[in-house]
């Protein structure tokens, strides 16, 4: 699990095909990867990957075939920059909000305009994710959390403050750009109990018949 909050970059050195997959190689520009456990989880722009080696300032992680074909993994090649973040630990706040590392769908940054000493990007938005996606809601996108500033059916802007765009990947977003998509994990749960429900609707009835909420008394 991770919070969305950006601790690094990094930079891809070697993308090695394996087996229908690849290796990754990527060399942290301040985090020491001696710190890293072997077999620690690690969001990769979005997608949680896992350490499989690390040593002389560079760690690796492997990407199975799906993971290839979902996210932008596949398209990353020596120089492609990447935000990193560790998984959260209990203890540690959670300053943006409750990211699995788990990617929805791939966007393209549709348009970037500037907005004060920020930037607002307009996101292409998946079919698939727009009813997961409302304003004032959050989303990850290439792994760093995000409020949605405005929501249409195809498109949804955020508005970018100076430290993402100097922290993140982001900074160098442009209008092509394709970015890693995750839906909030509560508005996704939110969905399957509509559909779960049908026609009728959610109704405290069946809320609490799922286990939410207050139980009769």
């Amino acid at each position: 699990m991770f919070t969305g909050l950006i601790t690094d970059t990094a930079a891809v050195e070697q993308v090695e095909p394996r087996a229908g997959g690849a290796r990754l190689v990527l060399r942290p520009r301040s985090l020491r990867v001696d710190d890293l456990e072997l077999g620690e989880s690690v969001a990769c722009s979005g997608t949680c990957l896992t350490v499989v080696s690390r040593g002389e300032g560079r760690v690796a992680f492997d990407a199975v075939p799906e993971t290839l074909a979902r996210t932008t993994i596949g398209s990353w090649r020596p120089g492609t920059r990447v935000n990193l973040e560790r998984a959260l630990r209990l203890s540690d706040r959670l300053g943006g909000h409750l990211v699995q590392g788990h990617v929805d769908a791939v966007g393209r940054v549709l348009d970037r305009a500037p907005e004060g000493q920020g930037a607002r990007l307009t996101l292409s938005l998946p079919a698939e994710l727009a009813p997961l996606v409302a304003e004032k809601g959050s989303i990850a996108v290439d792994g760093v959390s995000l409020t949605v500033a405005r929501a249409g059916r195809d498109r949804f802007q955020v508005a970018l403050i100076p430290e993402t765009l100097s922290r993140t990947t982001l900074g160098e977003a442009a209008p092509g750009t394709a970015v890693n998509l995750e839906a909030d994990v509560v508005a996704r749960h939110v969905a399957r109990l509509h559909e779960l429900a049908g026609a009728a609707g959610l109704s405290g009835e069946a809320l609490r018949g799922w286990g939410y909420g207050e139980g009769e008394r």
